[in-house]
């Protein structure tokens, strides 16, 4: 069986928010519900059984200007998050988050998108192409 062919733009992709936009446009755009913008509900989506990826075994997805999208999910908009997370005490760690902080700001922190790289890799039925 022949994968599943899918293009993620990312040239609209300039935040967390746009990232989940376009995760929505390619994976849920028959389905009467979105995504919210959580890294939990992206893993869950690559293992299949809803959106685009119902009843197919495996996906190739290209992933199109991939360095602009790498950009956007970089150091700024992960701080940006982590703060987010921040400020809701009780509903996260936050002696994790100081700590995904401190990292980041040494530089050995993983960005948004290397989170997102992380979890796109552990998904062996879909396979990643960029340019």
């Amino acid at each position: 069986m022949t994968p599943l062919s899918l293009l993620l733009d990312g040239s609209v992709i300039h935040d967390i928010a746009s990232f989940y936009v376009e995760i929505n446009r390619v994976f849920m755009a028959d389905e009467d519900w979105q995504l919210g913008p959580s890294l939990d509900a992206l893993d869950d989506l690559l293992y299949g059984g809803y959106g685009v990826l119902a009843g197919h075994a495996a996906a190739r997805v290209h992933w199109k200007d991939i360095a602009h999208s790498r950009a956007a999910l970089g150091v700024a908009a992960t701080k940006a998050w982590l703060q987010g997370k921040r400020s809701q005490p009780g509903t996260f760690n936050i002696d994790a988050i100081d700590a995904q902080l401190d990292a980041l700001e040494r530089g050995t922190g993983q960005t948004y998108f290397d989170i997102v790289m992380d979890i796109v890799a552990a998904h062996p039925n879909v396979r990643l192409t960029t340019d």
